[in-house]
């Protein structure tokens, strides 16, 4: 394995870290591996992908709001982690009526209760023509190791000014099994408060399926209403710290409820079928992240969390992810080993 794969993948202990020393290899014991680059259709995506398998997509079209609905949001695609030609998560539609839910779109983040200045804005739906726009790349940086881009996002209300700027980074890794990858964000604001609100099912940082896990469960809901039964089983299941759910059982926390095996978990795996073929999406939560976080599933494949922040010039809001694809399926073990390789990473010292 890799250096670099064993640094990510690792299980570490949760309180006295790994310390590895590593030597200097002399050039002929270097090989050139496959290396990520980015390649851009200008004023529509940034692809990312490993040697010539597609990773990632980062959907940046600029805001038009003679089509708003269609890019009211920029978002990233994940490609499957074998071959890069099937589509894991769901896109941008022209109209609200298209698939089921498609303000959802891939990798995305956004709160639909925001509030400042007295005034109110939707960045999750778009509603009212608020929006939030690709502005320019910042960086990236693209090798062996890894490809990482970071962006500049500008989000805007109802009257088009803007009431926040986020830099949003992405990194993708090469390691064997599956593509790794990290999310990160601050969010900061010029006005005197932002607050952030929302509820489970949309704000906060989620991952949603492919749309056509959406339109089977869609096309199942609407036969057995017409037919008076109760709708056969998808075949998309959650796993979690506490075990493997029923398949189509999901979890959402509720004020009323307030279900505590639906708050603050350290991650949260989504099992579906895309395709043809089974993947798992695992989401870590890091403990820097703000709290309560409030978690929402969803049996189209559409799962995340949210919380409540007060953004103000004096206190931006910062929050970082991980998220691992492969195919097949995972166990509690290999979920709270990747958990515990993303909070407490192996100490690295070069010699």
């Amino acid at each position: 394995m890799p250096l670099w794969a064993y640094l990510l993948l690792h299980r570490t202990h949760p309180v006295a870290r790994e310390t590895l020393a590593l030597t200097r290899a002399s050039g002929s014991e270097v090989k050139t591996p496959k290396a990520f680059r980015f390649v851009e259709k200008k004023g529509e995506y940034t692809d990312l992908l490993y040697g010539e398998r597609p990773v990632l997509r980062y959907v940046n079209a600029p805001h038009d709001p003679a089509d708003h609905f269609y890019t009211f949001k920029p978002f990233h695609h994940v490609f499957d982690p074998a071959t890069g030609k099937t589509l894991l998560t769901s896109g941008a539609t022209k109209t609200n009526k298209e698939g089921l839910y498609p303000h959802h779109r891939g990798l995305f983040y956004g709160w639909n209760k925001i509030s400042y200045d007295g005034k109110t804005a939707d960045i999750w739906h778009g509603t009212k023509n608020v929006f939030s726009t690709h502005e320019k790349v910042l960086s990236e940086e693209a090798g062996p190791v890894l490809g990482r881009q970071r962006s500049r996002i500008t989000w805007h209300g109802e009257d088009g000014q803007t009431f926040a700027t986020e830099e949003r980074e992405l990194t993708a890794y090469a390691v064997p099994g599956g593509t790794l990858i990290d999310f990160a964000s601050v969010l900061k604001t010029d006005r005197p408060k932002v607050r952030l609100d929302g509820d489970p099912q949309h704000a906060g940082f989620h991952f949603r399926a492919n749309m056509e896990l959406g339109a089977k469960v869609q096309k199942e809901e609407a036969a057995a209403k017409k037919e008076k039964r109760k709708p056969a089983p998808s075949e998309t299941y959650y796993l979690r710290p506490d075990g493997k759910g029923k398949v189509d059982e999901t979890r959402n926390w509720d004020a009323k409820a307030r279900d505590p095996k639906a708050v603050n978990l350290p991650w949260d795996a989504c099992s579906f079928v895309v395709g043809g073929k089974r993947y798992t999406v695992l989401r870590i939560n890091h403990p820097d992240n703000p709290g309560e976080a409030r978690g929402s599933e969803r049996n189209y494949g559409r799962f995340g969390d949210y919380f409540e922040y007060d953004l103000t010039p004096d206190k931006p809001l910062r929050v970082k992810y991980r998220v691992w694809v492969q195919e097949g399926e995972m166990t509690v073990e290999q979920c709270n080993a990747m958990r515990e390789a993303f909070v407490h990473p192996p100490e690295v010292k070069a010699k």
